[in-house]
């Protein structure tokens, strides 16, 4: 089973300095029927304006994946950790007991990323954050775990849950297979292009919920950009 959720159909906010799509229930926008996705608990579509960002606040207990689609995003936090993510790059916050930090657009133009909640299975330990790039190039016609929590994914950054995050780069008309497996849940979306995902057609930035889908073949109608959270 696919639903389609649209990219007019989801919940946000426009603050100006940010201009915000949300996924599922987050902060005003309360949707009973989009609260989470297995322990997928927030995708959030993030345009942050040139020179702004969000200033220092606190986190627990959550692990929070950041995708960068566009620019870069510039962080702090409370343990001494400072870095700058590019696009198609990943970073990894494992809030743990308790973290503070800040997310900031230094860049002269428009960043846009994906801002990913995932529940952890293992709380109580202490904080941690980390980041890693990922070449497009590496993902071209295949699927590449960027964050996970299973050690047989040693080149994905670590996150403290039963899911992994997933990404993948198609030029028009190429296919890329996943095994999702039909105990599972998938949650889709496409950074950049129009694909099918197992027949279901999408387009630039919509979700897809999926559930009792054993195998996800993504197909690119044209040049696309995929993102994919394989939580339980």
């Amino acid at each position: 089973m696919i639903e389609r959720r649209p990219f007019d159909s989801l919940g946000g906010a426009d603050h100006g300095w940010l201009k915000a799509k949300h996924h599922f229930s987050f902060a005003s926008y309360f949707d009973p029927n989009r609260v989470q996705w297995g322990n997928l608990r927030v995708w959030n579509d993030d345009e942050i304006a040139a020179g702004s960002g969000f200033p220092p606040h606190p986190h627990a207990d959550m692990e929070i994946i950041t995708y960068v689609r566009d620019g870069a995003i510039t962080h702090e936090d409370s343990l001494g950790n400072k870095g700058r993510t590019e696009a198609g790059d990943v970073q990894v916050m494992s809030a743990g007991t308790g973290i503070r930090h800040a997310e900031y657009n230094a860049e002269p133009d428009v960043t846009r990323i994906f801002q990913i909640w995932i529940l952890p299975t293992r709380q109580g330990e202490k904080p941690a954050w980390g980041a890693r790039p990922f070449p497009k190039g590496d993902r071209a016609g295949q699927f590449v775990v960027l964050a996970s929590g299973f050690d047989e994914d040693a080149d994905a950054l670590p996150i403290r849950t039963d899911a992994r995050v997933v990404g993948a780069t198609l030029k028009a008309g190429e296919s890329a297979d996943y095994a999702l497996g039909a105990t599972r849940r998938g949650y889709l979306v496409p950074a950049k292009g129009e694909v099918e995902v197992n027949g279901v057609r999408l387009n630039a930035r919509d979700g897809a919920a999926i559930e009792n889908e054993d195998v996800i073949t993504v197909t690119a109608i044209n040049d696309a950009e995929i993102v994919l959270v394989d939580a339980a």
